[in-house]
Order: C-alpha cells, then sequence, then structure tokens
C-alpha cells in the first residue's frame, strides 16, 4: 500500500513539475509581449538561456547548496553534481523527482530578472547574472528556508526559527525580485524612459502578454499543488487559494485604476492577478478561503504601489517584475502571520512572534540577496560592461546582439530609415502572404497618396510663384512709369505755375480784361493741384518700390504743427470750418523726417476740410500718451464713414462716393494711402475711428525709439 501511495505521489509531483516548467512558456510569452518588438527575440532567447544556465548550475552547485548536508544552517555542503544510477536503478528515484522539482523552481526565480532588466542589458551580461542566482544567491538561502525539506527535519537557520514560506513568495519570487531591482540600479533606465521628453514605453503586443500570464496561471497550479510533495487532502484546498487570489488580484488593480485613470489598464490588470499569485504562494496551505481572497487582493494593490513608486523614483523596471514578484513577495510572506492558523504555525509560535520571524526571513532575503548581486555585478559591469550601447539599445537587442531581425521590424527599419532621410519616393518591399507585408502594402498606398499631394502642392506653388514675380514686375513697372511720368510732367507744370503768377502779378504790364484775370488764377490754381497730385504719386511709387528715404533729423513738434496750422488755416477759412490746433506743454523732441511729418497731418487736416460740412470743426493735436507713446490726432465733423469703407478709403486711387454738396473735384484717392505708407516708414500705427454723419478721428502713434529729450526752450 505505501508503495502505491508514494507511487501516487511521485506522479503528482512530475506532474506539478511539468507545470511549473510550463511557466517558463509563461514567462518568455509574457516578457516578449510586453517590450518593444525590436527586443522581443532578444528576451525570448534571455528566457531560453536561462533556463539552460539554471538547469546546469542547479546540478552541478545549486541543489547540493540548498539540500546538502547543512553546515551551520547556512549552506549545504554534499551531493554536489550528484549522480543517477544507470538504466534507473537504485532507490534514489523520489530524489530524482525532489530534484527535478525544485530545479523547475530556481529557472522560475531565475528568469524573473529578465523582465525587469529588458531592453538594455546585453546577453553576456544576463548569462552572468542568471549563473550567479541559481548557483549561489537562490540556492544559499534557499538553504536556510527550507535546507530540511528532502529529510523531513528543520536544517537552515531560519527553518529552525519557524520561518514559513509554503512554495516560496520568499524564496523563489522575492529573491528574484531583489536581483532584479540590484540589476536595474546597475543598468540605469533605458533611453527615453524619464528625463526630458521621457515617457511610458509601450508594449508591442499585449494579446501575447495576456496569454503569457494565463501560462504563468496555469503553471501556479503546479507551483503551489506540488509543494505538498504528496498527493493528499490539502491539495485541493491549496489550489482553490491558488484560483481565488489570483482573480482577487486582478479584479483590485482593475478597480483602482479605473477609478484613478478613468478606464482599466490592460498592463496593471494582468500584474494584479500575477501580484495574487505571489501573494497566495507563502501561506495557501494554512488560511481560510476568505483570507486567501483577502491576500490576493492586497497583493495586487501592494504590486501596484510599488509600480508608481518605482515610475516616481525613476527605477525602470521594464515588466514590473519587481513590483509583481518583490512586493507581492514581501506581502505574501508576512501575511502567513497576519491571516493564518496559530495551530498550524511551527514552534507553537503566537501570531506576534511568527510575524517577528516572517519579517526576519523577508529581511534577510533583502540584505542577501539584494547586497549580494549589488556588489556582484557592480564588479562585473567595471570589467565586463553589462548594459549594451546607445546605438545598439536604439537599433534594438533584437539586431545588435543576435543579428536578428523579422518581416515586422524590417518594414518599421524601412519606415524610420524614409523619416530620418525625409525621403519618401521609394515604396516599400511588400513580403507576400505575411501582416508585415499588409502592413508595407497599406504604407505603400499612404506613401502613394501623399507623393501625389506633394506633387500637386508643388505643381501649385510654381504657378503661385510665376504669378508673384509676374505681379512683382508689373508692380515695378507700374512704379518706374508713375517715377518717369511724374518727373516729366513736373517741368512744364512748374513753368506753368510760374508764367501764370507773372502774369497775375502783372509783371510785364496790367491784364486789361478782368476775365483773362480770372483765367489766369485758375490756371495757376489747378497747375498748383495737379503739381501736388503728382508729387504725391511720385512718394507713394518710391514707397512701392522701396526707394523712399527719410531723412531723419531731432524734430521740436511745436514747429511741425505750426507750420502746418499756417499752410491750412487760411484754406479752413474759406472753407467755412474752424480749425483748432492743440499742442501739449513740453513735449519731448521726436526723431523723424520732417518733411514725411508734415505731409503726414497735411494730408489728414486737408481730407478734414474737404469732408466737414460748412460751420463744422476741425481739430489738430499733439499730445503724449500714458504708456509714453507721442500721439497727433486729426478729428473732424464731417459726414465720416461707415465701418465697412474705412478699407476702400485707404487704397491708392479708391472713393467711396462723391456728394456734391460736400466732395470737391480736387479728391484723388492718394491722402490716406500715402499718409499710411508714411507712417509705417516711421514705424508709427494709424488708427482710424469713424460713424456716418457723425465725423471721423484718425490719430498717428509714434513709437517709444524716436521719442528723445525733452527740447531745451529759450525763455522769450
Amino acid at each position: 500500500m505505501g508503495s502505491v501511495a508514494q507511487s501516487i505521489d511521485t506522479i503528482w509531483v512530475l506532474i506539478c513539475t511539468i507545470l511549473v516548467l510550463l511557466m517558463q512558456a509563461g514567462f518568455a510569452c509574457l516578457e516578449t509581449g510586453l517590450v518593444r518588438a525590436k527586443n522581443s527575440i532578444n528576451v525570448a532567447i534571455k528566457n531560453v538561456l536561462d533556463f539552460c544556465v539554471a538547469g546546469m548550475g542547479f546540478w552541478l552547485v545549486g541543489f547540493g547548496l540548498m539540500f546538502g548536508a547543512s553546515v551551520s544552517g547556512f549552506f549545504g555542503a554534499s551531493d554536489f553534481a550528484f549522480q543517477g544510477a544507470a538504466g534507473g536503478l537504485g532507490d534514489n528515484a523520489w530524489i530524482m523527482v525532489f530534484f527535478f522539482f525544485q530545479l523547475a523552481f530556481c529557472s522560475t526565480s531565475t528568469t524573473i530578472v529578465s523582465g525587469a532588466v529588458a531592453e538594455r542589458m546585453s546577453f553576456r551580461g544576463y548569462v552572468i547574472t542568471a549563473a550567479i542566482l541559481s548557483m549561489m544567491i537562490y540556492p544559499v538561502f534557499g538553504h536556510w528556508a527550507w535546507g530540511g525539506i528532502l529529510d523531513g527535519e528543520a536544517a537552515g537557520w531560519l527553518e529552525r526559527r519557524g520561518f514559513v514560506d509554503f512554495a516560496g513568495s520568499t524564496v523563489v519570487h522575492s529573491i528574484g525580485g531583489w536581483i532584479a531591482l540590484a540589476a536595474i540600479l546597475v543598468l540605469g533606465p533605458r533611453i527615453g524612459r524619464f528625463g526630458h521628453n521621457g515617457k511610458r514605453i509601450e508594449p508591442h503586443d499585449m494579446p501575447m502578454a495576456t496569454l503569457g500570464m494565463f501560462l504563468l496561471w496555469i503553471g501556479w497550479f503546479g507551483f503551489n499543488g506540488g509543494s505538498t510533495l504528496a498527493l493528499n487532502s490539502s491539495v485541493p484546498y491549496i489550489l482553490v487559494h491558488t484560483m481565488l487570489a489570483a482573480a482577487a488580484g486582478g479584479i483590485a488593480v482593475t478597480t483602482v485604476s479605473w477609478l484613478r485613470k478613468g478606464l482599466p489598464e490592460v498592463q496593471a490588470a494582468l500584474n494584479g492577478i500575477l501580484a495574487g499569485l505571489v501573494a497566495i504562494t507563502a501561506n495557501c496551505h494554512i488560511v481560510t478561503t476568505s483570507n486567501a481572497v483577502l491576500i490576493g487582493a492586497g497583493g495586487g494593490l501592494v504590486c501596484y504601489v510599488a509600480s508608481e513608486l518605482l515610475a516616481r523614483l525613476e527605477i525602470d523596471d521594464a515588466v514590473d517584475a519587481v513590483p509583481v514578484h518583490l512586493a507581492a513577495g514581501v506581502w505574501g510572506t508576512l501575511a502567513v502571520a497576519l491571516f493564518g492558523e496559530t495551530s498550524l504555525f511551527p514552534g507553537g509560535h503566537t501570531r506576534l512572534e511568527q510575524l517577528g520571524v516572517q519579517a526576519l526571513g523577508v529581511a534577510a532575503a533583502g540584505v542577501f540577496a539584494f547586497g549580494t548581486a549589488y556588489i556582484v555585478l557592480l564588479i562585473v559591469d567595471r570589467f565586463l560592461p553589462l548594459r549594451v550601447s546607445s546605438d545598439a539599445e536604439r537599433t534594438g537587442l533584437n539586431i545588435a546582439e543576435h543579428g536578428a531581425s523579422s518581416a515586422l521590424l524590417d518594414v518599421l527599419g524601412a519606415m524610420e530609415g524614409q523619416a530620418a532621410r525625409g525621403d519618401f519616393s521609394k515604396p516599400l518591399h511588400v513580403e507576400p502572404f505575411t501582416e508585415a507585408g499588409e502592413m508595407a502594402r497599406r504604407y505603400n498606398l499612404v506613401l502613394d497618396k501623399f507623393n501625389s499631394e506633394v506633387r500637386i502642392r508643388e505643381r501649385t506653388a510654381n504657378e503661385l510663384r510665376d504669378a508673384r514675380d509676374a505681379a512683382e514686375l508689373a508692380n515695378a513697372s507700374k512704379s518706374q512709369f508713375l517715377a518717369n511720368m511724374s518727373h516729366e510732367l513736373r517741368t512744364p507744370l512748374n513753368a506753368i505755375i510760374g508764367f501764370s503768377e507773372v502774369m497775375n502779378g502783372e509783371l510785364f504790364g496790367p491784364v486789361e480784361n478782368e476775365r483773362y484775370k480770372e483765367y489766369v488764377g485758375d490756371i495757376h490754381k489747378s497747375s498748383s493741384h495737379l503739381l501736388s497730385l503728382i508729387n504725391d504719386i511720385l512718394d507713394l511709387s518710391k514707397i512701392e518700390a522701396d526707394r523712399y528715404e527719410l531723412y531723419e533729423e531731432e524734430l521740436d513738434v511745436l514747429d511741425v504743427v505750426a507750420s502746418c496750422e499756417r499752410m491750412m488755416r487760411h484754406r479752413s477759412d474759406e472753407a467755412g470750418v474752424n480749425l483748432t490746433v492743440k499742442v501739449e506743454d513740453d513735449l519731448p523732441l521726436l526723431m523723424g523726417d520732417k518733411r514725411a511729418l508734415r505731409q503726414i497731418l497735411l494730408n489728414l487736416v486737408s481730407n478734414a476740410v474737404k469732408f466737414t460740412p460748412k460751420g463744422g470743426n476741425i481739430g489738430l493735436a499733439a499730445f503724449m500718451e500714458p504708456d509714453g507713446r507721442m500721439a497727433f490726432r486729426v478729428s473732424d465733423t464731417g459726414i465720416g464713414m461707415a465701418k465697412k469703407d474705412i478699407p476702400i478709403a485707404l487704397e491708392p486711387f479708391r472713393q467711396i462716393g462723391k456728394d456734391s454738396n460736400i466732395y470737391t473735384t480736387e479728391g484723388t484717392g492718394l491722402g490716406l494711402p500715402l499718409t499710411r505708407a508714411l507712417a509705417r516708414l516711421h514705424g508709427a500705427t494709424l488708427v482710424i475711428e469713424s460713424e456716418p454723419g457723425e465725423g471721423t478721428t484718425i490719430t498717428i502713434r509714434m513709437p517709444h525709439a524716436r521719442i528723445l529729450e525733452l527740447p531745451q526752450r529759450i525763455a522769450s
């Protein structure tokens, strides 16, 4: 009967071992899905090689250090590279089963590190890390906590104190987590993860990661269920507790992330499930079902908080291995004392005493695993750099470390190359019957549309450029024509004006007929107006051709305004309008062109006289504004204009309309455009405020740079 029971136990542990080995596939899927595509092959092969290294290392050294004859409870000293009998003969079949099961545990602890250091640790550096973990750190601490399992008598110093870690929340998961933390601190964060413009690096294949989580979940039933080392009545309870703790961890984290960020985070949910599994691993055999749910939920929440803390401290864990395995492992180990049945504590400890023992085990694991790993990795890094170069990291470790690529990576690389060169003229190669090929085909359709639009825009730009050149040539020709014609007309007009002045002054004798004298006056007046018009045309054409030169000097504004008043007083009196001039006392000097400034004021006052009915009022003022700028203002009570007509009034040779009772035949449409152009040459602004039937106010504001010191006037 005993032989049958032993056979059943052997079969059960072998089945559970296969389930635990399935977790290697789970880790491979989870970690490759959570990293970027350019590093997925590298992560996958690391998961393969660390299993190989752990297997060989655990057989050569690890198993002996962990379960060999104890040396003062600190390490084993026998059974290194033990031999099995040829042909399976002998009575050590159970030892083989036990070794196989423990080897699976060792490989699980080892592979935890690969995810945390993903995307920047060299393959050589990772193999060294895996060897250190599987051949030294894991088995030594394992001896402290589990050294007497095979013989059924406590051997390790923690084990003798009553430390409980049923299936390895600390021995397997926290040890792996501590070493992962040491490694990522030595390596530093990935490029682009933190610092200026740093951001979270998104996984490339969440469905693959989800599959990995499910494989781990299934494998965990062997992890916890097999730790009984027998198919007994506690197994169903252990499996149910394992299942419920995982579900509770997933629900807890999903709820929290949903409440905090407004949506359920996929990666957080996956990590919550795994953290629930890690947390229940130490205590699934001595807690009630409801407490198993609380422990699993607590593990998920502890993992979530730890993940946020690492991000805040700018510690880069590529797959959140440290929060899942270290943080949840610590919680699960302490939960033995917090939730376990006290009657099942070894050595008859009270709950508080057991909590002290559990805390001692957690602290010992941290000091030993983290301290040893950190020191050893720093030494190794000094002679054999553990981190790849920045170029290799940007290229991706698939290519940099293994020369491996994929159709998808080729497509992405070609896209990045086009973006870097700025050359989108050539389509990508399409690999038929693949998803990457379909992506390339769709991308080529976008390229075709893009290049078509570029050609259309280039053609339009060329047409616009030609039109602009033609317009500039025409404008230059117009300005040149106006300048030439103005020059040609000014000479005879000056002669006509001179002759009419001679005749009107009767220099060579009296003009007998008063009618002739009236005609001579009309000739003089018309010629003067025509000359003024020609001068305005010439000035405007020079400004448009950028050939108008300002002759700047220090101006006394009072003199300029007084000169304008003298020239316009007679005209305003003839028109029957009242002209009021006001200059603020002690105005500073103004740097400007005296002729241009006087022309500005004359044009504005002349327009005001022209469009103000008899009996109206016109004001000319010069003053300082509160912001320190000097301003000139011309206001009238004339006919005004609608807001929509103001832009028309500023166009050369345009007039809004003519009213024979108000407008004179002398309007040219050049006064305001020329005034604005001269103001702009001084860097001044022109503001028009007008209402039909109420009048117009025009303000010229000079820039601060043209304001000088106060003039030194001589007291009269």
